[in-house]
């Protein structure tokens, strides 16, 4: 059993859905402190060929809250435009016909939780690739692991679904130590992502944009095979 444990991310780029797809279950971290210009409520997609940053307008968000306590306004103005924004952005890519109406989904959600919105994209992007993969969440399914220091939660989590093997974005190994990880039990590997190109609207490529670029420009047999290429450490 492969396990991974995430902040949920808003729409993220395609090492984040690697990771989802490399495991038997994924985790989602929303019971973590919030981040502040990170990857929660905004990413990045390409608007007349250039990076461009899409941003769901949080209430009073704090890196002293958690994440699942965030609120955004989902009637305000830029809320609205997001939407806008991207049907602006790819209303001529091949493959808009089919990514929009999911896009638009994830924004008709009931919610008013930036946790619940970020899930959702991950979510709906998943069921529409076809991922095997099922979703926990870290405050409904593992809420006696809360407060335990960072690396014995996520091994906590690993003992609780019988998981041998931990899988970190590339991003943790400065973070969590191989050898105390097996002590426990678990193995930990480190996924780094492969450079990944594909065609879109001009003839310079601007990497590592939001999933709805990869979506927006290829098709799934594709994508599949983009999900595929990694390293694991």
């Amino acid at each position: 059993m492969k396990v991974a444990v995430m902040q949920p991310y808003f729409f993220p780029y395609i090492g984040y859905f690697q990771l989802i797809n490399a495991v038997d279950v994924f985790v989602f971290y929303d019971d973590v402190d919030y981040i502040k210009n990170g990857w929660i409520n905004r990413n990045r997609i390409l608007m007349n060929g250039k990076s461009h940053y899409v941003t769901v307008p949080c209430i009073k968000a704090s890196s002293n809250k958690l994440i699942n306590s965030i609120q955004y306004d989902s009637t305000s103005k830029d809320c609205r435009k997001i939407v806008k924004t991207i049907k602006q952005a790819y209303g001529k890519a091949p493959y808009f016909e089919k990514v929009f109406p999911m896009i638009e989904r994830v924004f008709s959600a009931s919610t008013n939780q930036i946790s619940s919105l970020a899930q959702r994209s991950l979510v709906v992007v998943s069921t529409y690739l076809n991922l095997q993969t099922k979703f926990k969440i870290s405050s409904v399914d593992f809420p006696e692991s809360k407060g335990m220091d960072k690396a014995d939660r996520l091994i906590s989590i690993c003992q609780a679904i019988n998981a041998t093997q931990y899988i970190n974005a590339i991003g943790g190994k400065e973070l969590y130590d191989k050898e105390y990880f097996q002590k426990k039990g678990v193995d930990l590997i480190f996924l780094s992502p492969n450079k990944i190109e594909y065609k879109q609207f001009g003839p310079d490529f601007t990497p590592w944009l939001s999933i709805i670029d990869v979506l927006m420009f290829n098709p799934i047999e594709h994508i599949k095979k983009h999900l595929n290429q990694y390293e694991l450490l």
